[in-house]
């Protein structure tokens, strides 16, 4: 039957190709030639043989024509009378003028081969070169990389905490991926705290300045909204914060969308089970050690519009929740900006993304999700090293932050960019580590008049910072700094800075707090200016097994995997000296005459772990308090 078909359809498709125009139909003499059909009875045998012969291939043609995919359509003229395939931009001849036929269209189970062209159809794809894939599985992991950092890759998927108290965050059960992950819920807490409304939407825009829009009525976000979400809400949420994270790595022009492509297959058929329990099973077996093992199971689909990205996204959420997830969405990220792009972004392209030997997110791989830009530092701008060599920075304000454990060990120093972000979320870095830290109140990133002064004098201090964040400038750059932000210092206090030739960050803030506001200084005799007190939230993924709040000791109850979610109360308290304190304000008469002081509170007892270090990095001095263990940053 399939043979009989093919046949009609050569034969439809070489007789529509005919050069000559068929016979007219003839009519009784006096009779006009309707276009109705009724010339019909005066036609030959012959005649009305041949022209039921043509009806009956141009029937069968185009019920072979239904179906070819739809992104395959037969309707262009080649040279010579030939007849060509059109695949969405791509030609091939079919059928030639001479008769000989080109048979490419065989079955529909092939017919998907032929979408090679710039434009894919939405589901079906491209496979990346076996060069190109072998290049990317380099750059992530190295020429060497072992089975335990592959298996950490491997099994770990984006899925939310099964948890009511935690279940706006995503929960981590491999070491390594927490990069990737931590970025990812810093965007999703950012659309579910702050675009909560936008949630309700089912295609909403994204546009490049979202980050921007500030929400005037709803400045602090309801305390109880971690328990109110719905599954729905979180999955846009989710699917929302990718999409952002990846055009944004795509310079806001496009995204790359990598899958597996047997997955795929599945989402697109019929399911009896479950997504997530299909895409299990589909997956045992799978293993991804070299270029080529990723090059024969990756998909890949580019697009430009944020609707078609977010579709695509959504159709996918069951395939990143799998345990390739955190895998593919870091190599959508690399896609998305361009392999060449990555590597020119990095000061040392040799190494890999991935860290040894614990197999950790490096800094380039956390930057990109953050900032676009697969940099591996974290102050501001670039810095140059002199002789026409310089290391790379942020180069822009991020949308969510970064402070890290190793500022406050003096290893790095974290620029403005990325410490005051435009939404109060940061992701944490320690030494082995990342989490998330985040506020409900916009209020906490609003700069009362000290620290407004202070952020002014310490970008402009920074901006000639050549040390990488080591806090000391040249005199000439100092004297740069004190014309930019309308310092006047004294010129003892001036010759006494400049004297070895250098200028250290903290003598310069010292003598700046001693220094009355109106030449420029910080001086506040009531030592209130900066004083503070807010509330802050820490999320750290790393599941643990515990029992009603309590970590599994015995028992036959069947434990939960929990992360963990602490409040903290965070009081900076106003700055002060110590001169400041021991003669402190304006003094005053009381009724027996003698003259009291008011004095400056001093910094309140705090709890401490090294979260609290971290914090202080981004508010100096600050004092935190919880309730129950201290959070972990590990």
């Amino acid at each position: 039957m399939a043979d009989q078909e093919d046949e009609e359809l050569k034969m439809a498709l070489r007789m529509s190709m005919q050069k000559e125009s068929p016979e007219p139909k003839r009519s009784k003499p006096g009779e006009e030639v309707s276009g109705g059909g009724g010339g019909e009875e005066g036609e030959s045998p012959e005649v009305k043989n041949r022209r039921r012969q043509r009806e009956l291939m141009a029937a069968a043609a185009e019920k072979r024509m239904l179906a070819l995919p739809k992104n395959v359509v037969v309707e262009k003229s080649g040279g010579s009378g030939s007849r060509v395939v059109e695949c969405k931009g791509k030609s091939v001849n079919l059928v030639t003028g001479e008769g000989k036929n080109v048979n490419l269209v065989k079955g529909e189970e092939k017919n998907v081969n032929l979408v090679k062209g710039k434009e894919k159809n939405v589901n079906s794809g491209e496979e990346l070169s076996l060069a190109e894939a072998n290049e990317l599985f380099s750059m992530i992991f190295g020429c060497e990389v072992t089975r335990d950092i592959l298996g950490q890759w491997t099994n770990q998927g984006i899925r939310f905490s099964p948890d009511p108290d935690t279940s706006m965050g995503l929960v981590q059960h491999e070491g390594g991926p927490c990069g990737v992950l931590a970025a990812i819920q810093a965007f999703v807490l950012k659309h579910l705290l702050f675009f909560s409304d936008d949630l309700n939407m089912v295609s909403p825009s994204l546009s490049g300045n979202v980050g921007l829009r500030r929400l005037a009525n709803k400045e602090s976000a309801g305390a109880d909204i971690f328990s109110s979400l719905s599954e729905e809400k979180k999955s846009r949420a989710l699917v929302r914060g990718m999409c952002e994270i990846l055009f944004m790595c795509g310079s806001n022009r496009r995204v790359v969308i990598a899958s597996l492509r047997t997955l795929d297959a599945i989402l697109e058929g019929p399911q009896g089970r479950s997504g997530d329990e299909v895409i299990s099973k589909a997956l045992e077996g799978l293993s991804i050690e070299s270029g080529a093992n990723l090059q024969r199971v990756l998909v890949i689909n580019t697009y430009t519009s944020s609707e078609d990205a977010l579709q695509r996204l959504e159709a996918l959420l069951p395939v990143f929740r799998s345990r390739m997830g955190a895998m593919l969405f870091l190599i959508s990220a690399l896609l998305s900006h361009g392999m060449e792009s990555v590597q020119a972004d990095r000061d040392d392209p040799s190494q890999p993304l991935v860290t040894a030997p614990f197999g950790h997110a490096s800094q380039e791989i956390v930057n990109l999700l953050l900032s676009g830009e697969a940099v591996a530092n974290v102050f501001d701008g670039r810095m140059d090293l002199g002789g026409g060599m310089f290391v790379k920075g942020i180069s822009t304000t991020v949308e969510v932050g970064f402070i890290t454990l190793l500022e406050s060990l003096n290893f790095c120093k974290v620029g403005m960019h990325l410490k005051c972000p435009i939404w109060p979320i940061w992701v944490v870095g320690s030494e082995s580590h990342y989490t998330v830290l985040f506020a409900l109140d916009t209020k906490v990133q609003e700069e009362n008049e000290l620290e407004g002064k202070e952020t002014k004098i310490r970008r402009a201090f920074d901006a000639q910072d050549q040390s990488g964040g080591g806090g000391f400038i040249s005199v000439e750059g100092f004297h740069q700094v004190l014309r930019d932000t309308n310092v006047n210092l004294p010129a003892d206090k001036l010759q006494n800075l400049c004297s070895s030739g250098y200028i250290v960050w903290s003598e310069f803030w010292q003598v700046l707090l001693d220094l009355d506001k109106s030449l420029g200084g910080l001086k506040d005799p009531s030592g209130l200016m900066g004083k503070k007190v807010f509330d802050l939230y820490h999320f750290n993924g790393i599941a643990k097994s515990v029992m009603n709040g309590n970590q599994v000791s015995s028992g036959n109850d069947f434990p939960v995997q929990r992360p963990r979610l602490t409040k903290l109360r965070v009081s900076v308290p106003p700055r002060w000296t110590p001169e400041e304190f021991m003669s402190s304000g304006p003094s005053t008469s009381d009724p027996a005459g003698k003259d009291s002081i008011t004095e400056v509170s001093k910094p309140e007892p705090s709890q401490h772990a090294p979260l609290v270090d971290c914090i202080r990095t981004r508010w100096a001095r600050a004092t935190c308090t919880w309730e129950g263990d201290p959070p972990s940053i590990v």
